[in-house]
C-alpha cells in the first residue's frame, strides 16, 4: 500500500535515503522509534532506504534488546516492531563492523531483519550522491 503524497510531493526526486543511528543508544529509548518510522515511510514512498547502525546503536540488532524497548509508556509497540516494520515496507538494516567490535559485539548472532554489514565508507558513498538523501538520528 502507498501512502498518499505530501503536498508538494515530486515522485522519485531522491534515488533513495540512507539513514545513520549515530545518537540512539539502547540507553535512551525514547529516541528510537523516530528513525524507524522515517524509514518506514520513505518505503512506502517506494523509496530504497538504508539504516546504518554505528556507535551503540549496534546493540539494537543485538536478538531481545530491541524487543525489550518501548518509546515510550504509552507507545505499545516495541522498538524491534518499528524496526520490523521499516523493513516489511523495503528498508535495509546495516551493521558497522567496526561498531560492533567497539561494542563487544564482534561474532554475536544478530536480528534477523539486519541485512548485513555495512559502515563509514558504504554510508558516505550515499550521502555523497547527489541522487540520494543522507538523515543521521
Amino acid at each position: 500500500m502507498t501512502a498518499p503524497a505530501a503536498p508538494g510531493f515530486v515522485p522519485h526526486a531522491a534515488d533513495g535515503v540512507a539513514i545513520l543511528l549515530w545518537a540512539c543508544d539502547p540507553e535512551r529509548p525514547a529516541l528510537l522509534a523516530t528513525p524507524f518510522v522515517h524509514a518506514a515511510a520513505a518505503a512506502a514512498l517506494e523509496l530504497p532506504v538504508e539504516v546504518y547502525f554505528t556507535a551503540r546503536s549496534v546493540h539494537l540488532l543485538v536478538p531481545g534488546v530491541a524487543a525489550g524497548l518501548r518509546a515510550s509508556v504509552h507507545f505499545e509497540r516495541t522498538i524491534l516492531d518499528t524496526m520490523q516494520e521499516a523493513v516489511a515496507q523495503g528498508a535495509r538494516l546495516f551493521a558497522c563492523t567496526d561498531a560492533l567490535h567497539a561494542q563487544g559485539l564482534g561474532g554475536q548472532a544478530l536480528i534477523p531483519e539486519c541485512s548485513g554489514h555495512g559502515g563509514a565508507v558504504q554510508f558516505m558513498a550515499r550521502a555523497g550522491d547527489l541522487r540520494w538523501r543522507a538523515l543521521v538520528f
